[in-house]
């Protein structure tokens, strides 16, 4: 997952994704960063429009980090509690699932 992150990072401040560039960001964020793993993501994402990808991302669109509603002063009950933060994995993982998709 580092190296997606190290390609977003990349992506994200402009700069071209190729292998030097990506060993460095890897390197400087202490990773140990394996030649083929780093050729591979490169030459999967040779051609993918990484902008338009993300924009047609349902992953983006429905795991969009928000601010926590404030805490309300009425108690709920605790199945509706346990229910909302279930629902609230499955969205992370929906998510995470959505990412690998998009680079895989």
């Amino acid at each position: 997952m580092e190296y997606v992150y190290a390609a977003m990072l990349l992506h994200r401040a402009g700069k071209e994704i190729d292998e030097k560039n990506l060993k460095d960001v890897l390197t400087a964020a202490g990773i140990n960063a394996g030649s083929v793993r780093v050729k591979a993501l490169v030459a999967s994402l040779a051609e993918v429009d990484i902008d338009e990808a993300i924009k047609n991302s349902p992953a983006f669109m429905t795991a969009a980090p928000t601010a926590a509603p404030p805490p309300v002063a009425t108690e709920k009950p605790a199945k509706e509690e346990k229910k909302t933060e279930e629902e609230e994995k499955e969205k992370e993982e929906a998510a995470m699932e959505g990412l690998g998709a998009l680079f895989g």
